[in-house]
């Protein structure tokens, strides 16, 4: 037990080192370059280690931490003209949003909280959306989070945007009951099924509009 308690408190301090920093030196930005401790946009301009950093909070429970990070997390607004990953969009920032979400909720009056999490989520599922508006079913794997699909977006994705989509976008339909999330990304996964191979495998890329390997 007292080992335990040692080890939770240097990841503790390590998880803190990692966030005070990043906020000290690159907050707004995605993420922080750790040599010249300036700020970088990587997977978009939305402040991606903010919304890392939130669950993580919750899960050491440190309130008074997660409420910090969560009123700068309120001030983010996904109505940008910028391309994302879908698969790192989703399994990081949607992901990420939800699941801080439920630990809030599970917070109570702990803190100050209205749901703004989930109504992020939600905005930024409706931009995602767009993204599965193919022939297959199966998305694209990057989109305009203002314009939506690029004309010259090549329709050749990776299978990881396809298969692992199916937690978040549930979980999306649960907490909004908008079902539209769960049925479009099991219509997706459905979609890579049926063009397995017949030895019953998937290849690392497949067209979305052809469904050719």
């Amino acid at each position: 037990e007292e080992k335990l308690k040692v080890y939770r408190e240097r990841v503790y301090e390590m998880f803190h080192s990692s966030y005070d920093n990043y906020i000290k030196y690159a907050y707004p930005e995605d993420e922080l370059k750790p040599i010249s401790c300036t700020g970088v946009n990587t997977w978009g301009n939305f402040s991606l280690t903010l919304i890392d950093a939130l669950d993580t909070f919750g899960v050491m429970n440190d309130i008074e931490g997660f409420e910090g990070a969560l009123e700068k997390v309120k001030k983010i607004n996904f109505d940008m003209d910028i391309n994302i990953s879908v698969f790192e969009t989703t399994i990081r920032v949607l992901g990420g949003l939800l699941s801080s979400h439920l630990m809030a909720k599970d917070f109570g009056d702990k803190i100050t909280y209205h749901d703004e999490l989930l109504t992020l989520a939600d905005d930024l599922g409706q931009r995602l959306l767009p993204a599965f508006d193919t022939p297959t079913g199966m998305p694209f794997g990057s989109i305009n989070l203002k314009k939506g699909v690029h004309p010259d977006e090549t329709t050749v994705t990776c299978t990881a945007t396809i298969g692992t989509c199916s937690v978040e976008f549930t979980w999306l339909s649960i907490l909004t009951n908008n079902p539209i999330y769960e049925f479009t990304c099991r219509r997706s996964i459905h979609s890579l099924w049926s063009h397995r191979t017949s030895r019953g495998l998937i290849g690392a890329h497949i067209d979305v509009f052809s469904g050719m390997w």
